[in-house]
């Protein structure tokens, strides 16, 4: 792996660091500091400038529209997006677009039609059913929302949880249960639309992370044609498993991003100010902090990386995504906490984006595959057959 970056990655980089700067930045001056949207007029103008930039639709396979670009710069790209106080969960506030649910670029052609093109389009938005309050840490073995066949529909009962977004879709990629005896072997994928009789439902109380809610979702008979199903029957584990393991990687990337910017305001602001007659940046315990955000991040930076290059080039990345998640989310939070203390009173207002990335860091280490499990697929892919 070359830790060094190409001719191309400098230009590509520089220009999304420059957008950040002079068009992200000083907007949030004027927005609500929960704020995760811009307006409408704000978000056009800026969309026109990606578009310019030749950058928008970013995980959109180019073959759809979507730009020529690797997994290891998309990795680096990822990291400059966040730089800013909403750039955890909202990078760039959206501007760069994006694939939105990636598993239907693997759709039928009928499918294609009725939802993938409608969602790059900008005229649907889907979400990704996955969780219930059963676990989401092992969800095959949670999932106990069932779909049974009957003649040319399937008819789902249940419920999921904590998922995102389900309260504006059209429609959603919704994990059942179609074999109770085969495990994660026995899990279908449905496309569901949001307007058919017995889908419901209800927005759940906000969380550590700025505006935003969850939502909860019932099920109660809810027919669903078999051409509706994505990919094969019972083999739907497969595709929510793909997901979370690339979702890995810029999830990671993301909170590098934030730590960097962290650690760049207290370089900024230690030297400037004094306790006692003396700069911060004279106290050894500030010195280290300092060095210890440095390493926190060049860790994590390149473990990152090295999860990227290998799924980039087609090997296994399993083990890597899992340790990227994993470092990146806690050592970020880290760096956010030894900021905040540095700052001191100012380091918990805010004026200045620190608690919000605090909040929202803390969520990190649980979305997309809580720590332990990171540690538990890391254990399982050393040990291999040992610990199944």
């Amino acid at each position: 792996m070359d830790l060094n970056l190409t001719p191309e990655q400098d230009l590509i980089i520089g220009m999304v660091r420059r957008f950040v700067r002079e068009e992200i930045l000083p907007l949030e001056q004027y927005l609500d500091p929960d704020a995760d949207e811009l307006e409408d007029d704000d978000r056009q103008r800026l969309i026109a400038k990606t578009r310019e930039m030749g950058l928008y639709g970013l995980d959109i396979p180019p073959e759809y529209g979507g730009p020529d670009i690797d997994l290891v710069t998309r990795t680096l790209l990822a990291v400059e997006m966040s730089q800013h106080r909403a750039g955890l969960y909202a990078p760039c506030y959206g501007t760069f677009g994006g694939a939105g649910l990636a598993q239907l670029f693997e759709a039928t052609e009928q499918q294609k039609e009725q939802y993938l093109y409608p969602t790059l389009r900008g005229e649907k938005r889907g979400f990704f059913g996955l969780s219930e309050p059963s676990g989401g840490s092992d969800p095959a073995r949670a999932i106990q929302t069932k779909a049974v066949r009957d003649g040319d529909d399937w008819v789902i009962n249940g419920g999921k949880l904590w998922i995102s977004g389900a309260d504006k879709a059209d429609f959603g990629l919704v994990f059942a249960r179609t074999d109770t005896d085969q495990g994660r072997n026995g899990v279908t994928c449905f496309i569901v639309d949001t307007d058919q009789p017995g889908f419901h439902v209800r927005r759940i109380v906000h969380t550590l992370r700025s505006a935003h809610y969850a939502t909860e979702l019932q099920f109660e008979d809810l027919r669903v044609s078999n051409d509706n199903i994505l990919g094969q029957l019972n083999k739907g584990f497969a595709i929510a498993n793909d997901r979370l393991t690339r979702q890995r990687i810029p999830y990671a990337a993301g909170c590098i991003g934030v730590a960097i910017k962290a650690q760049e305001m207290a370089l900024e602001y230690v030297p400037q100010r004094e306790t006692f007659g003396a700069p911060l940046s004279t106290r050894q315990s500030i010195q280290w902090m300092l060095v210890d955000n440095d390493i926190d991040i060049r860790q994590a930076l390149w473990i990152t990386l090295e999860a990227a290059s290998k799924a980039q080039q087609g090997e296994s990345f399993r083990k890597e995504a899992a340790m990227a998640k994993l470092v990146a989310t806690e050592a970020g939070g880290r760096v956010v906490d030894r900021c905040m203390q540095m700052f001191g009173g100012l380091g918990v207002a805010k004026d200045l984006p620190f608690e919000r990335w605090y909040r929202e860091m803390r969520i990190r280490r649980i979305g997309e595959g809580p720590s332990e499990v990171q540690r538990h697929v890391i254990a399982r892919e050393l040990l291999g057959a040992s610990l199944r």
